[in-house]
């Protein structure tokens, strides 16, 4: 019971927080980019589907990172928002007959709003972008507080309602997606020099790739699910 009511306060926490986030980017709202932002919000939207679950933890991850990513760096902040909550919406939809559950929904939405939007606030920080003129120092930041915002909250709810070590669990979560997210990175930092270049329509070289690598993810984690994450990460320390 207790553990209930705790997960209960930090599910309403995170969404406080989502809706917040929400708020600030409607009310610091500019003109739309039109065709980019459908372009993102529709890529968004169809890779939020093609997920793979993360083995021996209760989390999926998403082959639609790069495109937030790509939205938070080229998009206002209440797009990227826009992008981020529709993607998360439809990743939290449940495939053939399993349940939907809204809080799990309205959990996810609440961290993916947030992390993309604290990626978009750095993208756009003068500060950081004047720390390198390719906006490198930026992209970092933003990308590691995307993985910081989006994989700590999911850490503390998987220990609360199972009570293990959040220390454990996010150790784990973060072995397994900190390689992704640092690939997301660099596509993000590829297809962003290329947009200056070609234009916006070089997000859309970006899905081959990203299906490729989560065909990949999908065959690795699948031969991982049978091996328990503790025996996975003590080979892959012993391995180094």
């Amino acid at each position: 019971m207790k553990n209930s009511r705790l997960a209960t306060a930090f599910i309403t926490t995170t969404a406080i927080s989502g809706l917040a986030m929400l708020a600030g980017s409607v009310l610091k709202m500019t003109a739309l980019h039109h065709y980019q932002f459908l372009c993102l919000l529709l890529l968004g939207a169809v890779t939020s589907r093609t997920k793979v679950k993360l083995p021996g933890i209760d989390g999926t991850m998403s082959v639609n990172l790069p495109f937030l990513m790509i939205a938070a760096a080229q998009l206002s902040l209440f797009e990227t928002v826009v992008v981020a909550l529709v993607s998360a919406t439809l990743q939290s939809i449940p495939k053939r007959a399993g349940e939907f559950q809204p809080a799990k929904a309205l959990f996810n939405a609440s961290t993916i709003v947030l992390s993309a939007g604290m990626a978009a606030i750095l993208l756009h920080n003068d500060r950081l972008i004047a720390m390198h003129r390719s906006g490198t120092v930026a992209l970092v930041a933003a990308c590691g507080m995307f993985f910081l915002v989006n994989t700590l909250p999911v850490a503390t709810i998987i220990a609360i309602t199972e009570g293990t070590g959040i220390v454990r669990i996010w150790s784990s979560i973060a072995h397994l997606s900190f390689p992704y997210y640092v690939a997301c990175t660099g596509v993000t930092s590829v297809v962003t020099v290329i947009s200056q270049h070609a234009g916006w329509q070089a997000a859309l070289t970006v899905l081959p790739v990203m299906l490729m690598m989560y065909r990949s993810y999908q065959r690795y984690f699948a031969h991982a699910e049978a091996i328990p994450v503790s025996q996975a990460l003590a080979k892959s320390a012993a391995a180094r």
